[in-house]
């Protein structure tokens, strides 16, 4: 089967060419705008993660330490009752680039306020506020592998249509309108010559004087 939607015939499928041929290239100039827009970001991106990732990974390490020390100085008992009743909560923050929407960054939200918690021995604060900077880190290396996941799907799918357009649909409107436009001529001249032929033949038909 033929690549391609059925042309009409004549001067209008020369019409109808045009106007796709137009179309289709305004359409390939948005998307290799697109791609030098997302490109850049997505190497952004990709640096931001690597370095989420290992602030992540160190600020697990800082929690994982202070909570031997709380841990030694004052037992379990001391970490289960600094551990608040309700968890924090997590907001994310949008950005959007070319029409796709990615996490730009997070936001702990506390919960409501709660009776404090009895008190502990001096390593419990330092450790609670480690696991908090330790969470952060952590929602924030998700949000960063999210952005850069999202920017690589959008730049995979962006340029495969600008392969299909450049490839098989660009190729195919220019080819079509070429041969339509020398059919056409061929048409007009066959016309022309077969008018003359009638005009040959006619009988002058002119008064002698």
């Amino acid at each position: 089967m033929a690549f391609g939607p059925r042309i009409p015939p004549g001067r209008a499928g020369r019409m109808w060419l045009r106007r796709r041929a137009d179309t289709a290239a305004r359409g390939r100039d948005q998307l290799d705008r697109k791609l030098r827009i997302l490109i850049p970001e997505q190497q952004r991106l990709r640096i931001h993660a690597d370095r989420s990732r290992a602030a992540w990974a160190t600020a697990c390490e800082g929690a994982r330490a202070w909570l031997l020390r709380a841990t030694l100085l004052g037992g379990q008992d001391a970490v289960r009752n600094a551990t608040p009743p309700q968890p924090v909560g997590v907001e994310i923050i949008w950005t959007t680039a070319m029409g796709l929407s990615y996490p730009a960054d997070v936001r702990l939200v506390d919960p409501p306020a709660q009776p404090p918690a009895p008190a502990g021995n001096a390593a419990v604060a330092p450790t609670a506020a480690a696991f908090r900077a330790a969470l952060l880190a952590g929602v924030r290396s998700a949000a960063a592998q999210e952005a850069l996941r999202r920017v690589d799907t959008e730049i995979a799918v962006t340029r495969r249509r600008l392969r299909a357009l450049d490839k098989r649909w660009l190729p195919w409107l220019n080819d079509s309108l070429i041969a339509l436009n020398l059919s056409l001529e061929q048409a007009e001249q066959e016309d022309g010559m077969r008018l003359r032929r009638a005009a040959a033949t006619q009988p002058d038909r002119r008064t002698p004087s």
